[in-house]
């Protein structure tokens, strides 16, 4: 299977497909239709992806197509969801689902609810705690998903979404520490005004 990874290069994904004899090919700028038929594609992966999937790549694919997202969706759908599972005091983990037209709300392959000690873990510590999570999840999920035999369900209603910019009021919160700053610092420290269950969905 010739499968496309959108995200950092080299990507941390590419020795799993490897490993399930795909032929894989990595990309990081805006993908189109073009450079899935160049490419031969017959799937495409997510991962840490900076830019928005367009709706006629979606199309093309044909639901071939997932995103690896580290939140326990639908909670913290969109931007900075680590932050946000602290700040609003969310449940927390990873997800794997099929792309649609909305952000972060296709059909789930797999999630893993992962739990912290947060008198003792930072933004960095919990970072890397749920992208190592999600990079497990997707080796034990992809022989399945290659083979067509992944779970499908879809997403329950509510959750939350965030924008990158909605997280301007609480970079205050993070002075002098950044990612070193402890999660029991942030927990709860959320607005109700910036939370949205409504999902976003592509103009």
């Amino acid at each position: 299977m010739r499968v496309l990874v959108l995200g950092n290069i080299p990507s941390p994904l590419t020795s799993i497909l490897d490993e399930n004899r795909c032929q894989v090919v990595e990309f990081s700028d805006p993908v189109d239709v073009e450079i899935l038929k160049k490419h031969r594609v017959e799937f495409a992966v997510s991962y840490r992806y900076r830019h928005l999937v367009k709706e006629a790549v979606i199309e093309c694919l044909r639901g071939r197509i997932i995103n690896l997202h580290i939140s326990l969706l639908p909670w913290n759908r969109g931007a900075d969801p680590n932050l946000w599972s602290f700040l609003e005091d969310t449940p927390k983990g990873v997800t794997i689902h099929y792309i649609d037209r909305g952000l972060d709300t296709g059909d789930i392959v797999a999630q893993r609810e992962v739990t912290f000690d947060q008198g003792e873990a930072t933004l960095a510590t919990t970072y890397e705690r749920l992208n190592k999570e999600i990079i497990e999840l997707f080796r034990e999920q992809w022989p399945l998903v290659m083979r067509g035999q992944a779970s499908r369900v879809p997403q329950p209603a509510g959750g939350t979404f965030h924008r990158s910019r909605d997280k301007e009021r609480y970079v205050p919160l993070l002075a002098g520490k950044g990612w070193e700053t402890p999660v029991e610092e942030l927990i709860g420290r959320g607005r109700e005004g910036s939370r949205e269950t409504m999902n976003a969905t592509r103009d």
